[in-house]
């Protein structure tokens, strides 16, 4: 007998853990662009022994932490309006 399909392990699942998302975001979008700047300067070292996919998975990087910077902004600004506003309505909003 499958202990985990007899359902008599069903809890209610945890809260999501919140922390500074925007900060560790920006943090990893600053890193993969130093890491691109830093290799650039051995782009042939980078060529001659084909690993310049190196740099541009670091400049993919950075672009697409820019993106993500956006997108956990306004994620976080959508959440503060949302809790500003169940809390203006009062507790028996909630």
């Amino acid at each position: 007998m499958d202990v985990f399909s007899s359902g008599s392990f069903k809890h209610e699942a945890p809260e999501p853990l919140e922390g500074p998302v925007v900060a560790t975001v920006t943090g990893g979008t600053i890193l993969w662009f130093v890491l691109f700047l830093v290799q650039l300067p051995f782009y042939g070292w980078f060529e001659d022994h084909d690993h310049t996919w190196w740099l541009w998975t670091c400049l993919a990087g950075g672009v697409l932490g820019l993106y993500g910077t956006w997108y956990v902004r306004k994620r976080d600004a959508a959440i503060r309006k949302a809790g500003g506003t169940d809390a203006a309505a009062g507790p028996a909003a909630k």
